[in-house]
C-alpha cells in the first residue's frame, strides 16, 4: 500500500477540481439567473467551463486528429492509423493514406516517453506525411498496464527501437525528438554490432540530451542535485485502484505536470486569467488556440518507476551514452561501431531543455563514421519546442532534415576508418 494512498490522493484532487467546474459552470447556465444580467454569474459560468476542461483532459489521451489529406492528385485520402507492431509497453503505428503510392521516404518517428504522448509530435507527423511513410512509436501509459508485463526500463526501451528498426528493415531513416535520442543512438549502435544489414540509413537527433553535462539547464541540475533516494521518496508512486495498473511503481504524470507548470508558472496562470475572461465575454472557442494548446499539454501519462530512475541514474548522472559507456542486456554497446549511419543533430540556440551542445556531442561520438556523413544545425531563436512543431521547424528545420535524408537515401557505404574529429558545421 506504500505510495499508493499519495497517487489516489491526487487523483482525488484532481477529480474534485473538475466536478467544482462542472458544478460552477452547470450553476450559472440556470436559465433563472439569465433574467437578471450579472457580469459575475458570466465569469462563474466561465471559470467552471475552463477549469472543468482543464483537469478533466489531464487523464484523457489525446486523439491523433489526422483524417484526411490532400495529395498531389487534389484529392482528399483518408489517413489510416494502422498498429503494424504491438508491445505491452508501446506500439509502432503507421499512418497509411489510402489510394496514395507508397513514398520513397520511410520514417520512424521516435516519440518521447516523457510525461506527454505521442500526439505531441502531431503537427511534425502531419508535415512528414505529405512526402513521407511515416511510422511513430506510441508510448502506452504505464497507469493501464497490468503490473504482470513486467518492467520496462532505459535497456527494455533500447531493446523495443531496436526491435521497431528491424522490422521496418535497413531503408529506414529515423528522427528522435527529445528525450529518446541518446537511447536512439544507442539502439542504432547495438545494431551496428549484433546485425549491421538492419541499421537504418540516417538518424536525426533533435534535441536531445547526448550528453547532458554539455550545457547544464534547470533540468541537468536537478538530476545532479537530488540522490537516487530523494527521486524514489518522493516522486515514485503506486497505482491507485482505479486503473488496471493497480500496484505498479511510476512515476505520475500528473506529479511531471506540476514540474513543467512551476517552470512557467506566471505565464499559464495569465494565459488561464486570459482565457477565462474571453470566455466570459463568449469569445472562446471549442477548438481556439488556448485550447488546442493545453488540450495537449495538460494531457500527461505516467512514466514506469524503472524507466524514469535508470534514465534519471545512467543518462544524467553517470552519462553512459556520453562516456560510450552503456550496456545493454549485458552487451556493452559502442557508439564507434556506428560506420555507415548518416548521422544529424539538430538543436534550437534558445532551448533551455536540452541546451545547445548536449546534442551535437553525439557528432564526436560516432568515432567510426566519416565526417561527410555528419552534420549539425542550431536553428537561431528557436526553443524546444520550436525545433519539431512550430514555425522553426516547418520553415528551416524540416526541409533540411528531408535534405538530408535524400543525401543518404542511397546503398549504404561499405565501413570506412575512423574519423578522427566530427564535422560539426551547420548543415
Amino acid at each position: 500500500m506504500r505510495y499508493m494512498a499519495t497517487y489516489d490522493l491526487m487523483e482525488t484532487v484532481r477529480n474534485t477540481n473538475a466536478w467544482m467546474g462542472a458544478t460552477a459552470r452547470t450553476m450559472a447556465s440556470y436559465p433563472a439567473f439569465s433574467m437578471i444580467p450579472n457580469p459575475a454569474i458570466q465569469w462563474m459560468a466561465a471559470w467552471g467551463e475552463v477549469t472543468e476542461r482543464t483537469f478533466k483532459r489531464m487523464v484523457v489521451k489525446p486523439d491523433w486528429g489526422i483524417r484526411t489529406m490532400t495529395c498531389e492528385d487534389g484529392k482528399d485520402h483518408l489517413v489510416n492509423i494502422e498498429t503494424v507492431v504491438e508491445r505491452p509497453f508501446g506500439d509502432l503505428l503507421h499512418f497509411n493514406v489510402s489510394g496514395r503510392a507508397e513514398q520513397p521516404r520511410k520514417i520512424l518517428l521516435v516519440a518521447p516517453m516523457s510525461g506527454h504522448y505521442a500526439t505531441l509530435l502531431r503537427s511534425t507527423v502531419k508535415s512528414l506525411m505529405v512526402n513521407c511513410e511515416v511510422y511513430v512509436t506510441d508510448w502506452h501509459n504505464a497507469r493501464d498496464i497490468p503490473v504482470s508485463a513486467g518492467k520496462f526500463d532505459v535497456e527494455d526501451y533500447t531493446l523495443y527501437l531496436v526491435d521497431f528498426m528491424r522490422h521496418l528493415g535497413p531503408d529506414t531513416h529515423v528522427i528522435a525528438v527529445c528525450q529518446p535520442a541518446p537511447l536512439t543512438l544507442a539502439a542504432t549502435a547495438y545494431l551496428a554490432g549484433e546485425d549491421p544489414d538492419a541499421q537504418p540509413r540516417s538518424l536525426t537527433l533533435i534535441g536531445g540530451p547526448i550528453d547532458p553535462d554539455a550545457n547544464a539547464t534547470d533540468v541537468t541540475d536537478f538530476g545532479h542535485r537530488m540522490t537516487m533516494g530523494q527521486l524514489e521518496e518522493t516522486m515514485i508512486q503506486r497505482v491507485g485502484f482505479k486503473y488496471p495498473g493497480v500496484g505498479r511503481m511510476v512515476y505520475p504524470g500528473l506529479l511531471q505536470l506540476a514540474s513543467f507548470v512551476s517552470m512557467n508558472a506566471d505565464r499559464h496562470s495569465k494565459a488561464f486569467n486570459d482565457q477565462i475572461i474571453r470566455v466570459s465575454k463568449g469569445l472562446g472557442s471549442d477548438h481556439d488556440a488556448h485550447n488546442r494548446f493545453y488540450d495537449e499539454y495538460l494531457a500527461v501519462m505516467d512514466m514506469p518507476a524503472e524507466f524514469y530512475l535508470s534514465t534519471v541514474e545512467r543518462i544524467f548522472k553517470n552519462g553512459e551514452i556520453a562516456k560510450n559507456e552503456f550496456v545493454v542486456a549485458g552487451k556493452p554497446v559502442d557508439i564507434g561501431k556506428i560506420t555507415k549511419v548518416a548521422v544529424k543533430t539538430v538543436e534550437g540556440a534558445n532551448d533551455d531543455i536540452s541546451a545547445p551542445g548536449q546534442c551535437v556531442a553525439a557528432l564526436g561520438l560516432c568515432t567510426g563514421l566519416p565526417d561527410d556523413m555528419k552534420a549539425s544545425h542550431v536553428e537561431p531563436g528557436a526553443g524546444h519546442y520550436g525545433i519539431f512543431a512550430g514555425k522553426s521547424w516547418r520553415n528551416n528545420i524540416r526541409p533540411l532534415v528531408l535534405d538530408f535524408i535524400d543525401q543518404n537515401a542511397g546503398t549504404p557505404r561499405k565501413s570506412a576508418k575512423p574519423a578522427k574529429a566530427a564535422n560539426q558545421n551547420v548543415a
